[in-house]
């Protein structure tokens, strides 16, 4: 995850320090700008016992730029290439056996959290190639965590095909497969994107799918999603099988 800022307003150490004593629940962990040693543009967050990594702190380099090209809450017209980035990664050994669900969860929660830094243009979750608007990130993952509904649309994202078919971009981060909606599955743009935000939703609450699986549409069709053998993909289908 990366927080956007303009040229040179990135935070460093001391900013992260004072959100820290605020009425947040990570703390730092490692600041190596007060630990003795040298000042390296980067502190370790710890929340709920998992520790993350938050480089490119000023007055050091900018972390690279991260690649998005979905947007949710923000214009087409966003000056990305204009802004620079500090990235939030988790620790290395909380990845050393493939990330699992509570670190993921851990991440959106800590990226939502510092949010409250000032000067945010944007919030890119590098999974999904997806850019949020500050806000409209930390309310959707706030809610989240709270029990509310998965923020589709930002930790992961859509993609309309040419053919009117739709994808997800960014889920196998949290189930290891992404989701296809046929072009007679969609409908409308409207109402494919809340079919496939409802079952993006489910699928994050219920894991990887080994098997067919049978619901109930919105208009009480019979629908269903099956695994796509050896790719990965999850395929909705709408009608009797």
């Amino acid at each position: 995850m990366s927080l956007l800022f303009e040229a040179g307003a990135r935070p460093c150490a001391a900013d992260i320090r004072a959100l820290a004593k605020g009425d947040v629940p990570f703390s730092i962990s490692i600041d190596p700008s007060v630990d003795g040693t040298a000042d390296e543009g980067w502190v370790e967050l710890l929340v709920n016992g998992l520790t993350f990594d938050l480089t490119g702190l000023a007055p050091f380099p900018a972390a690279e730029m991260p690649c998005a090209n979905h947007y949710y809450g923000l214009s087409e017209g966003f000056p990305q290439l204009s802004l620079e980035a500090i990235t939030l990664v988790p620790g290395p050994h909380l990845t050393a056996g493939g990330i699992m669900f509570p670190v993921v969860r851990g991440l959106a929660a800590l990226a939502a959290d510092l949010t409250d830094l000032p000067r945010v243009q944007g919030v890119v979750w590098h999974p999904a190639h997806a850019v949020s608007e500050p806000a409209y990130f930390q309310r959707g993952v706030t809610s989240w965590i709270e029990g509310g509904p998965f923020p589709g649309l930002g930790l992961t994202a859509l993609i309309t095909n040419s053919d009117g078919s739709m994808q997800s971009d960014g889920l196998a981060l949290f189930t290891g497969q992404e989701l296809h909606l046929p072009a007679d599955v969609t409908g409308d743009g409207a109402e494919g994107a809340k079919l496939a935000l409802r079952i993006l939703n489910w699928l994050v609450e219920h894991g990887k799918i080994e098997q067919n699986v049978t619901f109930t549409g919105p208009s009480g069709e019979p629908m269903g999603v099956e695994p796509v053998e050896n790719s990965g993909m999850l395929r909705v289908w709408r009608g009797t099988r």
